[in-house]
């Protein structure tokens, strides 16, 4: 497993709920017709039609069904599942910061979830609240209210490019929130390090996916912050889709301007790395992390590495972008790659150039679809966000819990059966110094890597429903 996703940095956790830390695909046919352009198809032989396409089929979206809205939950224990509603609740597939995920499957559509219980008293923890769980709509209960809003945000999100959540279930007291996302089975986009980088045309192929999903957040004011290739999940259509917001900054008017330190280090933009407190454009950091993360496509390592995060920071700043003899790419890429890059946020480059640079649209023979095409309006009322999920009986809630959860240690639940090992994409090699397997031991990261807050260092944290203080690791 990938220990990455715990690799950020978060100097302000309270602008920052860690929600959606699984990820998601739709299941699409084989050939269909995608929004940006391209054909479907398997992403380890992706075929790259040279046919062009209209706009309107480029912008031709594919209908999908609403978040479901449950009034009733009927919970039962097995003993070999847990039975919520429709959903047969099985093995586990991950572990969160803030709770496990199951492997869930729809009785109905007779199809498989990912079904993620989150703590909340973790998140009020982690937010400086200890104890009892505040009432929800209390001014003491923000943190979670600023999860029932991105809660309400995601559900209303579409974009065959973005993260798709299907259902949220909640009990009001208890700490179990239940949370349904599409199922992801073919994990990251890449593993970073490797030694088999894409060719430019695959590279191409996924980020004018990654183009389109950021343009999307960016159209419904929301920031990502954290940009990287295991952030980017692949589905079976061969296409990629933006996962996990924890991190992620919702914002008025035409950009964001942020101050806290939120992200994975090797994918921060330079901007970010100083001692005084300053503002930062939002839009301009994701196209740092997109510029990274399309060196990491083509070279398959990060632009800028260290031992020592300090170091990292220092060479971030400071040094410019250095392209290996081999693989050998063309002037385009590389000039695409330096805009990107470009370590004056002011100058650097905007989505709106990218999407018409003639590394992306080929020469201008194969140009992605208008903004107006693929974004639409998307606003979240009061009343949306207090029905943002669903009520089930405390009874029910405890039967789930047991069954549940169990062990004591929650890493990344991104990671699907088949990622059975990753290595760290925070900064490659030496910042990670332990290993990290799915259902394994944590892994032991470079102090300067690993998740902070206000509260300091958890990753070793004690069982959801235990009410004693979190446990500190040791280095």
């Amino acid at each position: 497993m990938s220990a990455d996703t715990v690799c950020r940095t978060e100097l302000d956790s309270e602008n920052h709920g860690e929600l959606a830390d699984l990820v998601a695909a739709m299941n699409v046919a084989a050939n269909t017709t995608l929004p940006n352009g391209n054909k479907s198809g398997d992403p380890s032989a992706a075929r790259f039609s040279g046919r062009k396409m209209s706009l309107q089929e480029r912008g031709s979206r594919i209908a999908r069904q609403p978040t479901i809205e449950t009034k009733r939950v009927s919970i039962t224990d097995a003993d070999d599942c847990v039975q919520l509603n429709q959903y047969k609740l099985k093995k586990e597939i991950g572990k969160g910061s803030y709770g496990v995920v199951k492997l869930a499957y729809n009785e109905d559509s007779e199809q498989y979830y990912a079904m993620k219980v989150v703590s909340k008293k973790r998140v009020m923890k982690q937010c400086g609240f200890l104890r009892r769980l505040p009432p929800q709509g209390s001014n003491a209960a923000f943190p979670l209210e600023k999860l029932y809003k991105e809660i309400a945000i995601l559900k209303k999100l579409d974009h065959h490019n973005v993260v798709k959540l299907v259902e949220v279930l909640d009990d009001p007291d208890e700490d179990g929130l239940h949370m349904a996302f599409d199922l992801m089975t073919k994990g990251p986009v890449m593993d970073v390090p490797t030694d088999d980088p894409f060719t430019e045309e695959q590279a191409r192929f996924y980020l004018r996916d990654i183009i389109l999903g950021i343009e999307y957040l960016h159209y419904h004011k929301i920031i990502h912050r954290d940009i990287k290739p295991s952030n980017l999940l692949l589905g079976d259509d061969g296409h990629v889709k933006i996962a996990d917001f924890g991190v992620s900054n919702e914002f008025e008017g035409t950009d964001a301007l942020l101050s806290s330190t939120a992200g994975t280090p090797a994918f921060m933009a330079p901007e970010m790395m100083t001692q005084h407190e300053q503002r930062f454009s939002g839009k301009a950091l994701d196209i740092w992390a997109m510029g990274v993360t399309l060196y990491c496509f083509v070279f398959g390592k990060c632009p800028f590495y260290e031992e020592y995060i300090i170091s990292l920071h220092n060479k971030i700043k400071n040094e410019p972008v250095e392209f290996p003899e081999t693989p050998l790419i063309t002037k385009e890429l590389k000039e695409l790659i330096e805009r990107m890059l470009d370590k004056h946020p002011e100058t650097r480059i905007t989505i709106p150039e990218i999407k018409l640079h003639a590394w992306v649209t080929e020469s201008g023979s194969d140009p992605l679809p208008l903004e107006e095409e693929h974004c639409t309006a998307v606003e979240v009322t009061e009343e949306e966000v207090q029905n943002s999920v669903k009520l089930i009986s405390s009874l029910s809630a405890m039967i789930l819990v047991k069954s549940m959860l169990r062990k004591r240690s929650f890493s990344n639940p991104f990671e699907c059966l088949v990622r059975r090992s990753e290595r760290s994409m925070s900064a490659p090699g030496g910042l990670l110094t332990g290993s990290w397997g799915l259902l394994g031991s944590s892994a032991q990261l470079h102090p300067s890597l690993r998740k902070i807050s206000k509260e300091g260092s958890r990753d070793e944290l004690e069982d959801l429903y235990e009410d004693d203080t979190f446990t500190e690791l040791t280095d």
